[in-house]
Parts: C-alpha cells; structure tokens; sequence
C-alpha cells in the first residue's frame, strides 16, 4: 500500500509517522473564495486560521503585489442564510463589505478607513451589485427584527454614502432572493427568488424587471424557473442579453433569453452550476458579447472552456485542474479558484487566447514531497435497487512506511455535508493527515449529490437517512470485498448532514467499528423546528411533510435509538452553532454514556458550524487519531494530549 525505498519501517497501519501534522493543518494555508476584479485590479477573500478564521479582502495590483484592504479588527464575512458568501464588492478602488460581529455594511475607499453605510441592529446583508447610476449597492437583506428564526428576506438597496434606514426594498414577498444583475446599460434588474419548501437547487424563478425613474422595480416578469426547475447565475451579455444556468433538462445547463424566447446554448451531459449553499458562487463570464469562458463538471472532474454562442461550439482548455470555481472574465483572460489531486486550490489567471495559465495565490504552502500524498482513484460500486454509486478511494500513502505482511489498512469513510453538495479529487492536507499515517480513504459522492445530473440528486428525496446510509455502507463493503481494507476496522467520519448519515450508519447498521461526528444532526424533528430559516423546511423534500409524517422523522432520528449504538463514537461541536444547535450533540453524548458505550465530546468556544480557529483546527484533528488508535488498537507514532472517552475500558 505504501511505496518502498531504503529506508523503509515496517510498522502497523495509523502507527506510521507522517509529516503532515495537525499543527500544518492549521498553520499551513488559508481558504480562499470570492473573486472580484476592479479594472486591472484583481480581489478574493482569504479566510485565515491564524487570525482565528478572519476572512480578509485581498487586492492584487497589475505589479504582483498583494495588500490586505480590509484591517485588523474586520472581518468580511455575512451570516445571512448563516452560510453567508457574497460577502463583498467592489468598485473603483472601493470595497463595501459586510462585518461579521455587527452584520453593517462597511465602506472602506482605497487607502482610507471601513465606516459603516448602514445603521446597527438585526440587519444582515450580501450579495451585493454595484448601481453606480443611482449610487447604490443593490443585494439582500435579511431583517431579523420580528423573528430570529423566521428572518424576513428583500432584495434592497443600500446608498453609497450612508443609508440609515439599512436600505429601500425593491422586491419582498417571497421567502428569499439573491443573484440581483444589472443590465450593463443600467435599466433592467434580474433576480433570483424561490419559497418554502423549495431549496435553491430544487426551484428557483428568474425576474426581470425596469426600474424607474425613482430607482423602484416596474413591470416584473418571471423568465424562467418554478417549483420543479433550478435557475443558477443569471448573467448579462455586454449588448444586453440575459443568460442564465437552468436544470430544465436534468443538467444545469447554459440559455439565453432572446425576444421572449428561451434557447439552450450547448445542451450536454454535464453541470455548468452549483448547489447555491452560498452567495456569490460564479461558473462563467462574458469575454465578448458572443463568448463565455465557463466551467463544467462531467464524472467528478471539472473542465474550463470557451463557448461561442453563435455556433454553439465548447472548446474545451487543457487544464491541469479536476476542480474549478468562482469563474470571473475579462475580454483577454479568465480568473478562477482550482486545484487537483497534485495541487492545493489557488487563484489562477488563464489568458484566452492561449492558454497559458498563472498562479496568483496559493492556499497552502509546504515543501512535503508530494511521495507524502495519497491520490485518489474514482470508484464506481453497486449499491441499493440495482443503481450504482460513486466516490475517490485514497490509499495510504507514506514512503518511509510500510505495513507487516498480510496486514491490510482501516478505513475511514467519508460523508460529506449538504446532503446536497459533493466531493471532488483534491489534494487536501486533512485527507493526507490520515492517508500518510497508515489510513485508507472512501469518499462518497453518495445518492442527493451533485454534479451528476438531478436524477441522481433526486434519489435522495424521501429517502435521507437511507439512500446516503445506504451508499456508504455499500461503498466500505465494496472495498472489503475487493481486499483492500480492513473489514474489521471501518470507521465513518462526516459533518453536519454528514454527521447525520454517520450517526444513521452506526445506529441502523452494524458495519462500522467506529465514527466520528463533526456537529451532525441526531434528532431530524428537533432540527426541523429549531434551525436557521433557509434550511428550516430542507427536510420536507428528503424526508416528508412535517407533521404529517411525524412518525419518518422519529424513526430515521438516532437519538432515539441511541440503545442500538454499540461502537465507539467521538463528537466534535461548536458551542456558537445556529445550523445544528449544541443539544443535538450533547442528548446523544449523554444517551450513550449512560448506555456505557465508549463516547467522547469535545466542544468549542466561539466556533459556529465548522472551525476556523487555528488551535480548533488542530485540537480536532490530534483529538480524533488518538480516539481511533484508542478503538483500533494502533500504537501512535508520536505523543497525542489523550481526549476524555467516557466508558472506555
């Protein structure tokens, strides 16, 4: 499993010691997202464990210099949807953001100081577009005044020089908005909207409307869109074209709307957008009135191509990159997130015409070999009702290790969050943590994930907490039988909805010999009445009407069945969570120490519904290889602060 050399050790399998420490985890890189260009200025978020998870805007000038534009003490990131992004824009050299402790839009002109444009109080803003005309920033607001969890969502606008009454609403009514784009000639607005119990990804409706003399909306029309249909990025062309990412044929897939008329550009097996757990998210852009640079995604693997949308023709870029993300144009070259098995994410510039490519940021810096790292390998496998699943094995990977003769690795299995999300081959440390100690990987892009089309995303309606248990399961028992892993030491590890399908795994089946749940859900019917607005009717798709079907959500809920939970399980959570509140945890933790199975619990200050803090980070990733050397029985190869496990002979 481990390539030999000279100095091979033979040692067990999670005993082997790896350079890629929990401390590189946290200090090795940042996370980096949004990407906005000002004239030949180029911006992107950075979100930095190190400054315990600040997100910063970041200006790249023509010469190769980076400056950090927002200072010490902000920190751009919005709550709205608690998932926020879109969280900044920018303009002429200046950048409106919205802060994180006070949710206010902040001002800051290039070399001066942030000041607030709007007033303090339960208003949230994001996703942002200039209306330089009117001065104005036009995006969504979310006011928090009556309801903290039923919010009211508008689309607003926001004036550039200060707006105590926290904007004027141009579209209300509905339960949430986004995506607001002015036509380049500055009189239409298109938007996005959709209702309760729809997802963005399940059905979204396109409007367009004038705007008047007086900045209000006139004559809306709905374009495209409508419960069963899922609308992505509207986008206008330089001579004022509306495009737009619509799934009307079970694959996001490119239109235009052309004098009332809507007309697909390249109709292909494939995804050309995203799941909208966030704002801002961007797959393609303008580099002429007739031609759009976008991304695609077919089997797993992102491409980048130019599209002429005269003829019809996607010319595909040979690109070294399986991931590829927040797509923005210019007329001579494309800026995009990407990465792969072989390279961490980074902004890379993509110069049209040729296809030449540069590096501007990078996320992570190390000098590990890349010997150290495990690549992955798409798997298919056969799961329930005579359908097939998919997923990325990673095999151990260390070339100072190998493992005794005979002996085969343990295996972690992968769920990831959403459920409506997927998971991609990339080179990502906290995957090489465990692949370079002696871990194998399986990565589910289980039934409900994107990127294959909305048939497979539908598999998962009515069936959550079955169809993905299911996957999993069937995936670790494919590679059981292929003899690659150990059958008797398969654990599953996953957070939020993936901590759910973890804790479903070890309480509906007994396959796994351990897990690991990272802020997951236990209680279905507790977080159907307790969480955040935009996901506050999620599970009525996936699992059924609420109360109607009161008894699903009782029977597919672990905490009441925690009896059936006999391996042992470590919980992670952070104590500022708003997505899965702290009691889903802590009820479960409490179940199973009284039914004295081997539990642990490790909860966070200050940290919400993932870790950002740098000591977090590291704390989490040391606290879970000590619980499982502890349950497999491996010897650590270097010293581990031991974690409290409840029951644990």
């Amino acid at each position: 499993m481990g390539s030999r050399h000279l100095a091979t050790t033979v040692a067990p399998f999670g005993a082997w010691k790896s350079p890629i420490s929990a401390e590189l985890l946290a200090s090795a890189g940042v996370a980096l997202a949004q990407i906005e260009l000002d004239g030949d200025d180029i911006y992107w978020l950075e979100s930095r464990p190190q400054e315990g998870g600040r997100s910063v805007v970041v200006r790249r000038t023509p010469d190769g210099q980076r400056h950090d534009v927002t200072p010490p003490g902000f920190n751009a990131r919005t709550r709205v949807h608690e998932y926020g992004g879109g969280s900044y824009a920018v303009a002429n050299g200046t950048v409106y953001f919205t802060n994180f402790a006070d949710q206010r839009i902040y001002r800051q002109d290039d070399g001066g100081a942030p000041r607030a444009l709007t007033p303090e109080g339960p208003l949230r803003f994001a996703d942002f577009v200039m209306d330089a005309d009117r001065r104005r920033l036009i995006g969504v607001r979310e006011d928090h005044t009556e309801s903290s969890l039923q919010p009211k969502n508008t689309l607003v606008a926001v004036a550039l020089d200060g707006d105590e009454a926290g904007g004027t609403v141009l579209a209300s009514g509905n339960d949430f908005y986004s995506s607001a784009r002015l036509s380049p000639d500055g009189a239409r607005l298109a938007w996005l909207t959709w209702n309760h119990p729809n997802m963005p990804w399940d059905g979204t409706e396109l409007w367009v409307a004038e705007i008047a003399a007086d900045g209000s909306l006139a004559g809306g029309e709905r374009v495209a869109g409508g419960a069963r249909e899922s609308i992505f990025q509207p986008e206008w062309s330089p001579d004022g074209t509306l495009h737009f990412v619509s799934d009307r044929s079970n694959w996001w897939n490119l239109y235009r709307w052309r004098d009332g008329q809507i007309e697909p550009l390249h109709p292909l097996a494939a995804e050309f957008g995203v799941p909208q757990w966030q704002f801002g998210f961007t797959t393609s852009g303008f580099a002429a009135p007739e031609t759009i640079a976008c991304a695609y995604t077919a089997e797993g693997t992102w491409r980048l191509a130019r599209l002429d949308t005269r003829s019809g023709a996607l010319t595909a870029y040979a690109l070294p990159y399986t991931r590829i993300s927040g797509v923005r144009v210019t007329p001579t070259h494309a800026l995009f997130l990407a990465g792969s098995p072989a390279t961490f994410t980074a902004v890379v510039r993509l110069e049209l015409a040729s296809g030449a490519t540069e590096v501007l940021r990078e996320s992570t810096t190390t000098d590990i070999p890349h010997a150290y790292f495990s690549v992955p390998q798409a798997v298919e496998f056969p799961t329930e009702h005579g359908l097939t699943a998919h997923g990325f094995f990673y095999p151990p990977t260390n070339p100072d290790f190998a493992a005794p003769a005979g002996e085969k690795p343990p295996l972690l299995v992968l769920s990831h969050g959403g459920p409506t999300s997927a998971t991609e081959a990339m080179l990502s440390l906290g995957y090489q943590y465990w692949t370079s100690r002696g871990f194998a990987l399986l990565d589910v892009n289980y039934g409900g994930s994107t990127g294959y089309g909305r048939a497979y995303r539908e598999r998962l309606n009515g069936q959550w907490g079955v169809v993905d248990l299911d996957d999993c399961v069937n995936g670790a028992q494919y590679l059981v039988a292929r003899g690659l892993v150990d059958g008797d030491r398969l654990a599953i590890r996953g957070g939020s909805a993936g901590g759910y399908t973890t804790l479903c795994a070890l309480t509906f089946r007994d396959l796994f010999k351990a897990g690991a749940s990272h802020f997951g859900i236990s209680n279905l019917e507790g977080d159907f009445l307790e969480t955040h607005k935009f996901e506050s009717h999620y599970s009525v798709s996936m699992v059924g009407p609420y109360p109607e079907r009161q008894d699903v959500y009782y029977a597919r809920s672990p905490i009441h069945f925690a009896d059936r939970i006999t391996c042992p399980v470590i919980f992670f959570q952070g104590l500022d969570d708003k997505v899965v509140l702290p009691g889903q945890s802590v009820k479960l933790v409490e179940a199973m120490k009284a039914n004295g199975v081997p539990v642990a619990y490790l909860a966070y200050e200050g940290e919400g519904h993932g870790f950002r803090k740098a000591e977090n980070i590291r704390r989490t990733a040391e606290a879970e290889l000590y619980f499982y050397s502890r349950v497999f029985g491996f010897p650590l190869a270097e010293p581990v602060a031991p974690v409290e496990i409840a029951n644990m002979p």
